[in-house]
């Protein structure tokens, strides 16, 4: 049966999610194709209502529509709803939908596939930024049982709120004291857009991080950061963003198309020439 899926967003031409989806479904001989979906923010509830009929299997959401879409499905995973965001919709049998955020899973992946022994309760976490990006790893850390996460961003109030609605064991850092925040911890994320081409980079000292802690960056344009150089200069073990995005998107075609896809080099070095 021929299926379809996509990627719904306001712009949406950027997305390297059509060269991902469309290479695993070419390597596993489906019938099927994964589009760009462009969709207004006040067209957004239309859409979604119109994936059964079109034949969708389903979609994946990006900017602006991941916290929006939450209230227009029929349900949304217990996940999902403690990020505050979906990703993923999968259209069900009776043409309901579902909501679902492969963000953290694919987060924590990039983790074991960069270091296999890494565990979640191996020391603290200092995570820089209170976004959506944030909240899908701080989620996801909790889920596999982090037992202290530091959470810093230039915005207190941001962060202060953040902490307060996840709770223990999460705990906001006054941006002036996130050099501190980095003394012992044993993993370091970036979920901020500093580093990011255009952007400048973060304004941290790793002076006290610990050279055998993982430091982790949400962005993968460019593939090594400013932050990502400095730790590597330090003996520190990196994580690009790379590794987030591509695990995100295989809990999401296994959904629509159920095959679970594997990483290979040919598919990362086809995503690294978009850029």
């Amino acid at each position: 049966m021929y299926k379809l899926a996509g990627v719904m967003g306001w712009p949406v031409a950027h997305s390297r999610s059509p060269t991902l989806h469309n290479h695993w479904i070419a390597q596993y001989g489906l019938q099927g194709a994964y589009v760009l979906l462009p969709v207004q923010p006040e067209k957004l509830e239309t859409a979604l209502r119109g994936l059964p009929a079109l034949g969708f299997a389903g979609c994946n959401l990006t900017i602006p529509h991941k916290v929006a879409a939450m209230s227009l499905v029929d349900r949304v995973d217990p996940l999902a709803t403690r990020i505050g965001a979906i990703n993923t919709i999968v259209v069900e049998t009776d043409g309901s939908l579902t909501g679902l955020n492969t963000d953290g899973y694919g987060y924590i992946q990039s983790l074991l596939d960069a270091q296999p022994s890494w565990r979640a309760d191996a020391g603290p976490v200092a995570v820089v930024g209170a976004g959506g990006a944030a909240r899908a790893v701080i989620a996801s850390l909790m889920e596999r049982g982090a037992t202290e996460i530091r959470l810093t961003n230039r915005s207190w109030a941001k962060a202060h709120d953040m902490a307060q609605e996840f709770g223990l064991p999460v705990r906001a850092v006054p941006w002036d004291d996130r050099h501190d925040a980095l003394a012992g911890a044993a993993l370091l994320v970036n979920t901020t857009n500093q580093g990011m081409h255009g952007q400048p980079a973060l304004d941290l000292s790793l002076a006290q991080l610990p050279t055998d802690a993982l430091v982790s960056d949400v962005v993968y344009v460019p593939l090594e950061t400013p932050l990502l150089a400095a730790a590597k200069l330090r003996g520190n073990t990196v994580v690009n963003g790379l590794g987030m995005l591509v695990n995100q998107a295989r809990p999401a075609f296994e959904a629509w198309f159920g095959v679970r896809p594997d990483i290979s080099p040919e598919l990362l070095a086809k995503v690294q020439a978009t850029f």
